[in-house]
């Protein structure tokens, strides 16, 4: 049994194993473009090698103890920055001081917003009728276009790719959809509606510059939770959310807040190279041990 740290809190959703099984679907997301997973003490690495942005590459759900942390880290960071890649870290609130401190160290810095985990586990208030708004699932011709919404320009073409095969070939026990919200026949916004086993997650939802503020997302996720393009046995019902704005309008829509994490990230400037003997001790991707402070 594990017993949770002092100061902690204990995860919300951790008598049931929904919060287990809404990290495990996002991992499979990734896994279903042509990822994969490696498990460690104290953390989880989700890696795609070929589509090299944070989104698809990043350290789930980190626990560890002070003195585990330097071999965590050197484990973790090797195998990424071995494959010339930057991961996000994401770190449950709250933080602890020196694993806060020991990122910081290495380079990493956090994101202005932390990301909240909402799951749908309660009947959605009904909304008034969007008339504005038709919600469906994408269709082949619209793909490329929907891929600029989710890639940059350098990872369209391998991200396509990858999706073309996950929508083509699903795994026993997943499906993978994009989804589309359009206003005057024009895709406005656009989401990731993955399934695996009883879990289902909705992600990347996006919406055009010029539609922001209007109501395309709301809309989109309303259609996708309430319009039966969903299994009615699907439990729990993740997305992710950077934006207070956004939680709220999603309590609207049966999400409770989960859990909240800290996300960091590497700047884009930022050196990724081993520090030399004779260097000043700076920001690098290895942690210092006989330097550290609570290293291992």
């Amino acid at each position: 049994m594990r017993i949770p740290t002092p100061g902690r809190m204990a995860p919300s959703a951790g008598d049931d194993g929904s919060l287990e099984a809404a990290l495990r679907e996002e991992r499979e997301l990734v896994l279903s473009l042509g990822g994969y997973a490696v498990e460690l003490p104290g953390g989880v690495l989700v890696v795609n090698e070929r589509i090299p942005v944070p989104r698809f590459n990043f350290i789930q759900y980190v626990r560890l103890h002070r003195n585990r942390q330097s071999a965590f880290f050197e484990r973790a960071l090797d195998h990424y920055f071995q494959r010339a890649l930057r991961p996000s870290i994401r770190v449950e609130q709250p933080v602890e001081d020196f694993l806060d401190a020991t990122l910081r160290r290495l380079g990493f810095r956090p994101t202005p917003h932390p990301w909240s985990l909402l799951l749908r586990r309660r009947a959605p208030t009904p909304l008034p009728s969007e008339d504005r708004y038709e919600v469906r699932t994408a269709r082949g011709e619209e793909l490329p276009l929907l891929a600029r919404f989710w890639a940059g320009e350098s990872e369209t073409e391998e991200f396509l790719r990858a999706l073309s095969v996950a929508l083509e070939h699903p795994n026993p026990e997943e499906q993978l959809r994009p989804a589309v919200a359009l206003r005057n026949g024009a895709p406005v916004s656009a989401a990731l509606l993955h399934t695996y086993r009883s879990s289902a997650g909705i992600h990347g939802v996006v919406t055009q510059p010029s539609e922001r503020g209007q109501g395309a997302a709301t809309a989109l996720v309303a259609g996708l939770t309430q319009k039966a393009i969903l299994p009615p046995t699907t439990d729990p019902i993740a997305m992710w959310s950077d934006s207070s704005r956004l939680e709220t309008r999603l309590g609207g829509l049966g999400f409770d807040l989960t859990a909240r994490f800290v996300v960091y990230e590497l700047p884009r400037d930022a050196e990724l190279a081993w520090p030399s003997a004779t260097a000043p001790a700076t920001p690098r991707w290895r942690p210092t041990r006989h330097t550290a402070v609570g290293a291992g």
